[in-house]
């Protein structure tokens, strides 16, 4: 199973569009404060345009949701239905993600054998409610090299108030890849700073390798 190493994180089908138009494979549809109603006409809208584009769609919180429109995973908070149920509920071929923000977070995901983790937070951001303390760059070497020490290698991706320059370093520290929402949705262009990010992406990841 192929875990995208840019996961852009949006609320708006139409952003959905732009991002897969410059090269998103990877949606996470987080939906707040909104009716089950509304909820589930954005989630099938966004599924039709995912499709269109051949990228996967994962939902935020809601199992019952991402079982419902066939979307290809869910994403799982803190507070949301264990993943052990949920995989119980969606199957095997059914991405499965989980939120860590500590070492103790990590092993219990990597324990009910998630897909990927969303690590985080990098720095503050205003489009995550009751944010979890600020890990900053020295926080991903840290818990990388304790997931090392205890053989953990599940997918980790970097989430919170991630900038484009932000990547080499975020890249260097050892995780996987990186979740975007605001440096993309609030851009002029999308479809152009999702580019930009895959670009990026891209580069680092081929140095790397080279390397």
């Amino acid at each position: 199973m192929k875990i995208s190493r840019l996961q852009y994180i949006t609320d708006n089908a139409i952003h959905a569009e732009a991002a897969c138009k410059g090269g998103i494979e990877w949606i996470q549809l987080r939906v707040k404060n909104k009716g089950e109603e509304e909820w589930m006409k954005i989630a099938e809208s966004t599924k039709g345009i995912c499709k269109k584009y051949n990228a996967k769609l994962i939902v935020n919180d809601s199992v019952k949701l991402a079982k419902l429109i066939g979307a290809d995973g869910v994403h799982l908070g803190k507070e949301d239905m264990p993943p052990d149920e949920a995989r119980h509920l969606l199957g095997n071929n059914f991405i499965i993600g989980g939120t860590a923000n500590t070492f103790e977070d990590i092993q219990r995901l990597a324990l009910l054998k998630v897909d990927y983790m969303g690590l985080g937070p990098f720095r503050f951001t205003k489009t995550k409610e009751k944010l979890s303390p600020v890990l900053g760059l020295q926080g991903y070497i840290d818990l990388i090299k304790e997931c090392e020490t205890n053989n953990i290698s599940l997918p980790i991706i970097a989430i919170g108030g991630i900038q484009l320059n932000d990547i080499e370093t975020l890249l260097a520290s050892g995780v996987y890849g990186v979740a975007v929402s605001s440096a993309i949705s609030e851009s002029t262009d999308i479809s152009a700073a999702a580019q930009m990010f895959i670009n990026k992406i891209e580069n680092n990841v081929l140095c790397k390798t080279a390397n």
